[in-house]
């Protein structure tokens, strides 16, 4: 092959810089190979790499989020990720899985066998699965398979469409190897353009949720992920002060309204005051939100007044409550809403009844020993840069992040959606690569040792991440789970290395911590350019459940 001669890999990048794509997420492998051979003969598309395919689609999910974050109301930034055929596929289904259950818009590619090895026959390729597709079926939104040079841009068009269509998520695209390395006589691919569909809703669906908005005393929004993924954030504000409504927020939905804003109930929906906050409403908006297992604090939130859903995923419309179910994205119903809601004087009683629940709320946790872990929370967001990406994995600080963690100026991304482990470092990865950086990782012990090996990530790119370690010697929310259900635990406690020595064996800076000292050791590493790492030895608790005593 000359230099001037193409094949199905050059168009591939021609495509995905063509449909808006500036970064590249990818592990060579040798199906892939024509993949990575057309990424070195162009400037258009950012390569990052990573150690192990679960880690690279996390980075990948993280480069999303950060951009939606940064960007909100622009145009869906979806982040394309390559892997190789089937053990490299294979590892990134964990980390869809989150990206599926948060709504997060990434593109797949995948290599495959060579195409006369396709259709279930057992033909001995390296890497060969009978039907791969099917791994990939069930979690992601779409599988796109490509059999030729010629279906290349239209198939990784009508993912990305697929992709950043409401509601967005993950999308996969194979293609096979001989194709990825077929000379083609295509001419450069410049103009292919992706139009996703807006959702938008049924007019008489608005006007009723409108007429029951407009007679309800006692109106309360509800707003979940959907709405944050929306861009939503000026239409729900703009809709909470017409109706003078509460709002609270799911986990997923942090940020969307204004923390300090004196309509916020925030986002303790473990707290059963915040239940029954919500199910005390004559009218209860649902934005965004399927209210499952978390947001319904564990299917006890009971609502006595009608209900309102907006959801753009279909399968979630109704799936746990009865409700006015509106399928459509949430911007597109607030909008429509604004246009026939009343507008109403405040007269002070929805501005009382929400400092009275977190008046509630505080007094709750003030009745417990939970100072370390209250402050430790303040310490860190104290420490966080204005503009700073937050990337949480499933650990302790996390679950009390879900509640108490203020979003405002410190997007907080987490693993929330599916619940797996080691999604902090990767994810932190891609938002750095996203922003320029900083960015902060938290992790515990146990979820640190899913992604450590990507602090040679960190180094080999570049990217400025601070990752804090909190070290308690264990699974830690498991051990108090098995414990407070049996009495003890098993399979917990876990060697680990010395995670200060191992950053630096990678030359990254580390710093062993204090819960003294944590606030002010965060702060020097994400003031300091490049990677760092700051372990934190700490035994912390979580908050007493509400859902099983209803108090």
């Amino acid at each position: 092959m000359t230099s001037t001669e193409r094949i199905g890999g050059d168009v591939v990048v021609e495509t995905l810089h063509a449909l808006g794509a500036d970064t590249v997420f990818g592990l060579p492998g040798q199906h892939a190979l024509g993949l990575f051979e057309a990424l070195r003969r162009t400037d258009d598309l950012r390569v990052i790499s990573s150690r192990v395919e679960n880690n690279l689609a996390f980075a990948a999910d993280g480069h999303a989020r950060a951009r939606l974050a940064a960007d909100p109301e622009g145009p869906v930034p979806v982040t394309p990720m390559i892997v190789s055929t089937g053990p490299g596929a294979l590892l990134t289904l964990a980390s869809l899985q989150e990206s599926r259950a948060a709504s997060v818009p990434v593109l797949g590619i995948s290599s495959q066998i060579p195409v006369a090895g396709l259709g279930g026959g057992r033909h001995g390729y390296l890497h060969e699965l009978p039907d791969q597709q099917a791994s990939f079926r069930d979690v992601v939104k779409s599988v796109h398979v490509v059999r030729t040079v010629s279906q290349i841009p239209t198939a990784l068009r009508e993912a990305w469409e697929s992709a950043a269509t409401a509601p967005y998520g993950p999308v996969w695209v194979e293609i096979p190897q001989d194709i990825l390395l077929a000379l083609t006589d295509l001419p450069r691919i410049t103009s292919v353009t992706a139009r996703p569909a807006p959702l938008a809703p049924l007019p008489e669906l608005v006007t009723e949720a409108a007429n029951l908005l407009g007679a309800a005393k006692n109106p309360v929004i509800l707003a979940g992920g959907g709405t944050l993924r929306s861009g939503a954030r000026a239409e729900l504000k703009a809709l909470a002060e017409a109706l003078r409504a509460p709002v609270l927020s799911t986990f997923g939905g942090k940020g969307v309204f204004g923390w300090d804003h004196e309509l916020s109930g925030q986002s303790w929906l473990e707290d059963w005051h915040s239940t029954e906050f919500l199910s005390d409403a004559d009218v209860l908006l649902v934005l965004g939100s399927g209210l499952g297992e978390l947001s319904s604090n564990y299917r006890e939130f009971a609502p006595r007044g009608r209900m309102i859903q907006v959801e753009a995923d279909l399968g979630k419309l109704e799936s746990n409550y009865p409700a006015l179910g509106i399928h459509a994205d949430v911007r597109l119903v607030l909008q429509a809403l604004l246009e026939q809601v009343p507008f109403r004087q405040s007269d002070g009683e929805a501005e009382k009844a929400v400092a009275e629940l977190l008046a509630k709320v505080r007094e709750r946790l003030d009745a417990q020993d939970l100072a370390t872990e209250r402050k430790l929370i303040d310490d860190i967001r104290a420490a966080v840069p204005e503009g700073t990406q937050t990337f949480w994995d499933m650990t302790i600080a996390a679950y009390w992040a879900w509640s108490a963690w203020n979003p405002e100026g410190a997007p907080i991304h987490t693993a929330q959606g599916a619940g797996g482990l080691g999604y902090g470092l990767p994810g932190a990865l891609g938002g750095a690569a996203a922003t320029g950086g900083p960015a902060l990782a938290v992790s515990g012990d146990g979820g640190a040792m899913y992604g450590v090996a990507e602090l040679a990530t960190a180094v080999q790119h570049g990217l400025d991440v601070t990752w804090l370690v909190i070290d308690d010697g264990g699974y830690g929310i498991l051990r108090e789970y098995l414990t407070g259900a049996f009495g003890q635990s098993t399979a917990t406690e876990l060697a680990r290395p010395d995670f200060a020595a191992l950053a630096k064996s990678f030359g990254v800076s580390a710093t062993v911590s204090s819960l003294d000292t944590v606030g002010k050791d965060l702060a020097d590493a994400l003031g300091t350019p490049g990677p760092s790492v700051v372990v934190l030895p700490a035994l912390l608790k979580m908050f007493e459940p509400t859902h099983l005593e209803k108090k």
